[in-house]
């Protein structure tokens, strides 16, 4: 199956962003099963005193979820698309919220335009990921990336469709896309980006697969939670932490 990258990707998501919010409105459970992801990062105390970094914050949907979670923490949310990062700073935030717009791919070596002033600067207490793995091109480099730009025991939670190893999952999944996700990214013109996410679904690592390649990039206590609703089995919260020791320590 042929899928969008990099460029190419984020100039579909540009494309869509105006319409994007109304299209995730549809799916039951979309904002709360974020909010619940960004809860099980377990930051204290409201995030008070921390830096957290939304990566792949779309129109901010991840963003409010994480100010929800933790509204005392210092945010910053990136995206590689212009048009969704537009439609995010667009909205109404607290000043702690600023965000950047950049490849994830880029953040490590210090690169990307701060729409708020600066790129991102320094390391973070901890990193919420949603929808973003299974649209980058190489997993496992964004996976090391980010485990760079946390400080030793640092927090992870990415929230990501990877289906569990069910068949009825890869079904339900196939179903709604077909019959709902699909008739409405072609109304809104924007039938190659959702016959997109709906493939990079099926080609992406499994929940078990994903779990261990977070494993492999370095992080430890590592666990997959489920999501409720129509999307248990296919959509999870990993939550994981970089290592206690800095690598070059060790």
């Amino acid at each position: 199956m042929t899928l969008l990258h990099d460029a190419e990707l984020s100039s579909a998501f540009d494309h869509a962003s105006l319409a994007y919010d109304r299209l995730v409105a549809a799916n039951p459970g979309y904002h709360a099963h974020l909010r619940r992801s960004a809860r099980r990062l377990g930051l204290p105390h409201g995030g008070a005193g921390l830096r957290v970094l939304d990566l792949g914050c779309g129109t901010g949907a991840s963003t409010a979820a994480l100010l929800a979670a933790a509204p005392y923490a210092e945010i910053v949310a990136v995206d590689a698309s212009a048009g969704m990062l537009a439609q995010a700073a667009a909205k109404e935030w607290p000043a702690h919220v600023r965000f950047v717009h950049s490849p994830v791919e880029a953040l490590a070596d210090g690169a990307g335009a701060g729409l708020h002033g600066g790129a991102v600067g320094g390391r973070f207490d901890a990193v919420f990921a949603a929808y973003l793995f299974r649209n980058v091109t190489d997993p496992d480099a964004t996976l090391l990336s980010t485990r760079e730009l946390l400080a030793p025991g640092g927090r992870l939670a990415v929230h990501e469709y990877a289906l569990s190893q069910g068949r009825a999952h890869r079904t339900l999944w196939n179903a709604v896309c077909r019959s709902v996700v699909m008739p409405l990214g072609r109304a809104a013109g924007d039938g190659e980006l959702y016959r997109h996410l709906w493939r990079s679904v099926l080609a992406f690592d499994t929940a078990p697969e994903f779990a261990e390649r977070i494993g492999r990039a370095g992080f430890e206590e590592v666990r997959v939670l489920p999501l409720p609703g129509w999307q248990t089995g296919i959509t999870h919260t990993f939550v994981a932490r970089a290592p206690r020791r800095s690598q070059d320590a060790a």
